[in-house]
């Protein structure tokens, strides 16, 4: 049988928090996984927009806003400084179309990320100077750490208005306004709140300034498919407020409401837009538009969301498109690579080698085992592509369920002990890896150059020559964990009724909320009888399933199973599965899409 921890134990209608036992007598299996999921109050599912946290919250945003009026009034150069990531390019796009109906001057830059690194550093200040000669620099998703970049741009007497969500413990750099729900003194209750997100609000308030004042002004809220896509992207928590932004900009999509850009990358992915789902925007509009940032040049998917012509959004859609299955290729002969690596080490732990097959890699920590178990996976090597190693740590963490950092060289052509390389950081619930990170920064301050991100992502710059140094300090924070914080915890939301095995449920429960981070999509566990089983592809299980009371045979399908799993005698399996919709030949069917399973041994 499968080991797994239940969201909610009670099975009962009336120990349900009383405000979910009316929505029991519709359906008892909703109303659980609500519960399971700390909703309380009826109010927590309410997805209006008057239901969304006030702005005036945002510290920083009234001086923000006062600034940006004036620059509008006064014909001000404004120079839009955005992230390379698709919360970056929404950001962008949403200050570039926002800004353009009030009558702003507006310009914006997205740096090649492989030439100025991240945030406003004094190079891409120079950028923006020699390129624009800008009054005013706003950053989105991007800035909370940089000091640097606000002082050059302050000495050609430059008004800085930073923008962005990323955690910080230092003080906010100095610039002429800062709003960032993270921030050291914001009382924003929302901390889940991603660059466009952030944008958003500052934008809303600022149109609802001018509108009150009679000046030229926007409907905000017609963006929220920008809001919708970076928050999602971004893999923002989906807290009350973020599930209000993205409902209506996935509504907003799904009736064609949207830029042209999103519908022409929808085309490109063979979706109906009609049929989008809040998941959609991480699995396929996400990688499109990142794929310009870890491939070429962010600019690209900015001019998509901006284009306000259909041939010019499917041009580059295509292009986006091509990105996407280049970053796809080498992101799969990295992930080859790094499981080789890690497979090595595994055979190799009884020696202490610093190489295996010329590449450098983590060795001590790799050694250092919970129960015999490793505690991180950190990789290096000179050929790694930088715009891929944030996809393969997260490969990386899923697969052993570790905290992951792959680094790759800033520049492929200076591979030398002093020279700067790039790492990506995934972790895995327990481990806020931007923390660990801070805390190697503080014990050994020679170490890493820069850092910054989130508990699950990070990323940090460190001397090619400190990547030992870095490796063996890295593992000594591990070290000091509890050991059960290493021990993955498969959760349910427990078994289904008869009746729940339907097209309509299966439906229902997709657009009963947003789910994704911080609001887990519904998975189930049940016991089923085998009926017929085949094996697709050499990799893919197919089996057809018979469940009590259910009156007809229940498909389902287990990609890339665990063949030492499965038996092909089995008469029984335990799964923990996720619902799903088949479509073939224009008719859909229910599908269980399998995320685990266990033969059931015959006593």
């Amino acid at each position: 049988m499968l080991n797994l921890t239940p969201r909610y134990t009670s099975t009962r209608v009336d120990e349900l928090p009383t405000a979910l036992q009316p929505l029991a007598a519709q359906s008892l299996t909703l109303a659980r996984l609500y519960a399971g999921r700390g909703i309380t109050e009826p109010d927590e599912l309410e997805t209006g927009l008057s239901g969304l946290l006030p702005a005036e919250m945002l510290h920083g945003g009234t001086e923000a806003v006062r600034l940006l009026d004036i620059a509008i009034d006064d014909g001000q150069r404004i120079l839009i400084v955005g992230d390379f990531d698709c919360d970056g390019a929404t950001s962008t796009a949403l200050m570039m179309r926002a800004l353009t109906k009030m009558g702003a001057v507006v310009d914006f830059l997205v740096p090649d990320r492989f030439k100025y690194g991240y945030g406003l550093t004094p190079e891409i200040v120079e950028l923006g100077i020699e390129t624009y000669r800008p009054d005013m620099i706003v950053t989105v998703d991007n800035g909370i750490s940089s000091h640097e970049g606000v002082a050059r741009a302050q000495a050609d007497g430059i008004t800085v208005i930073i923008t962005d969500h990323h955690l910080t413990t230092k003080q906010t750099p100095p610039a002429e306004a800062v709003v960032n729900p993270n921030q050291l003194g914001c009382d924003f209750t929302s901390k889940a709140l991603v660059g466009v997100g952030v944008a958003f609000y500052v934008l809303g308030r600022l149109a609802k300034l001018r509108r009150e004042a009679g000046k030229s002004t926007v409907q905000v809220s017609q963006y929220l498919d920008l809001v919708a896509l970076g928050t999602i992207a971004d893999v923002g928590v989906l807290d009350k407020n973020n599930r209000i932004l993205v409902h209506h900009g996935l509504n907003a999509i799904r009736q064609g409401r949207c830029c042209l850009g999103i519908l022409a990358l929808l085309e490109q992915a063979g979706r109906d837009p009609k049929q989008l789902h809040a998941q959609d925007f991480g699995f396929v509009l996400g990688p499109r538009i990142n794929a310009a940032g870890r491939m070429d040049n962010m600019r690209i998917g900015i001019e998509c969301l901006l284009t306000e012509d259909w041939g010019t959004a499917q041009r580059l859609a295509q292009e986006l498109e091509q990105l996407n299955r280049t970053r796809r290729q080498v992101e799969g002969e990295m992930r080859t690579q790094a499981d080789n690596i890690v497979e090595a080490l595994a055979v190799e732990t009884d020696n202490d080698i610093d190489k295996v097959s010329d590449v450098i890699i983590q060795s001590k920590p790799e050694k250092k085992a919970v129960n015999g178990a490793k505690r991180s996976i950190v990789l290096y090597q000179d050929d790694w592509h930088q715009g891929v190693i944030g996809i393969v740590a997260g490969r990386l963490k899923e697969s052993h369920y570790l905290p992951s950092i792959v680094f790759a060289p800033a520049d492929t052509a200076r591979t030398g002990d002093e020279d700067a390389i790039k790492g990506s950081a995934r972790s895995i619930a327990g481990v806020h890896v931007r923390d660990a990170i801070e805390q190697v920064a503080e014990r050994y301050p020679e170490l890493i150059t820069h850092f910054g991100g989130h508990a699950m992502a990070a990323g940090l710059t460190i001397k090619r020559g400190n990547f030992d140094g870095f490796v063996t300090a890295f593992d000594e924070v591990m070290a000091e964990m509890n050991d059960d914080v290493f021990a993955e915890q498969k959760f349910t939301d427990g078994a289904l009724q008869a009746s729940d095995f339907s097209l309509w449920f299966a439906e229902h429960l997709a657009d009963a909320s947003i789910w994704g981070h911080g609001f887990a999509p519904p998975i189930f566990d049940g016991i089923f009888e085998v009926l017929s089983f085949k094996v697709l592809k050499d990799k893919h299980l197919k089996l057809s399933l018979r469940y009590p009371d259910v009156q007809y045979p229940i498909e389902a399908i287990y990609f890339n199973f665990d063949s030492d799993v499965w038996d092909y005698r089995a008469e029984q399996v335990h799964l923990l599965f996720q619902l799903d919709i088949n479509e073939w030949n224009g008719k859909q069917s229910l599908q269980l899409m399998v995320k685990d399973l266990a033969v059931v041994e015959q006593g």
